[in-house]
């Protein structure tokens, strides 16, 4: 659980969220590259007063600055795309959960086993304990099995819902009449 004061991520409990974590520390890595060279030129360029007028008319230098963000941007993007597959790959699941959001609760149903389905409603404040997760905790959790493949089927009964579970890396959104798969 993440508290107010955490500036990274929850510790990843699959091997899609260790690759999502692996990718963003890639891409802050070069997004924090590109804002030093360049907060580096604009400083050198209010305080140099010796300008070079080669230097502002150069196209070398423009064929440079427009060539080097295209690599950059494919740098970026090819594991980008590659783990957007990898989170939409659909394996062979050993259980499916189907999850209906409501207005105040969510429903539950192992639809692999007969008659196992349940209502999941949050607890409220003044009778929660103090060990709870103020307006995160639930009378009936869901039970999820470790190490297997998991089908979760996402909808909503009457209003847009967001189900995640952070330390997987999924997030899906509910909506009405429409079947998300993760």
């Amino acid at each position: 659980m993440s508290t107010l004061a955490t500036l990274n991520f929850q510790n990843a409990a699959s091997p899609l969220m260790e690759q999502l974590i692996f990718f963003h520390d890639h891409s802050m890595t070069i997004l924090i590259l590109i804002i030093t060279i360049v907060g580096y030129n604009i400083i050198s360029t209010y305080t140099n007063i010796n300008i070079d007028q080669h230097m502002l008319e150069s196209q070398p230098l423009e064929l440079f600055w427009t060539i080097v963000p295209s690599f950059i941007l494919v740098f970026i993007g090819l594991p980008s795309i590659r783990l957007l597959y990898l989170l939409d790959e659909v394996y062979q699941p050993s259980i499916t959960i189907k999850t209906i959001g409501h207005q105040w609760y969510w429903s539950y149903e192992y639809s692999d086993f007969l008659n196992l389905e349940f209502d999941s409603y949050m607890i409220p404040v003044n009778e929660s304990a103090d060990f709870n997760f103020r307006l995160l905790d639930v009378d009936n959790r869901t039970v999820i099995p470790f190490n297997t493949q998991v089908r979760t089927l996402i909808s909503a009964a009457d209003v847009l819902h967001s189900w995640t579970v952070p330390a997987l890396g999924v997030k899906a959104d509910a909506v009405p009449g429409r079947l998300n798969q993760v």
